[in-house]
């Protein structure tokens, strides 16, 4: 009644391709985004000159990415100050979400310490 299929199917499975391609656990991926929105206020905090701030953001950085230390260089924007404290502060926001859906403490805190930084030197300017 019924033909037999002769052929491999087109909509096979991909379980045995799935061992090969390399998965990341969620805390994986939250690290990576949390390093990179740390490494992107690291690169406006040393733009602005903060080196203290700017030190203790790359150690987290180097945390979060095994050791392994965050290129510093001095990309200037040409950007006024009080662009570079309100860019700054929204990514330290951005690292602060992050930071607590991982359970972050060290990154949150200083996440909101920055935070809380920017904001003093917009309302100061």
């Amino acid at each position: 009644m019924y033909e037999p299929i002769r052929t491999k199917s087109v909509h096979s499975t991909t379980a045995a391709d799935a061992a090969r391609i390399p998965h990341r656990s969620r805390e994986e991926e939250l690290d990576i985004q949390l390093a990179g929105h740390l490494a992107a206020l690291l690169a406006v905090t040393d733009e602005l000159g903060l080196t203290e701030a700017g030190d203790a953001i790359a150690r987290q950085v180097a945390r979060l990415r095994g050791g392994l230390p965050p290129v510093r260089h001095a990309g200037l924007s040409r950007a006024g100050a009080p662009a570079l404290h309100d860019r700054a502060h929204a990514l330290a926001g951005r690292a602060l979400v992050v930071a607590a859906s991982r359970a972050d403490t060290a990154a949150a805190i200083l996440a909101a310490e920055r935070m809380d930084a920017h904001t003093a030197a917009l309302t100061a300017l």
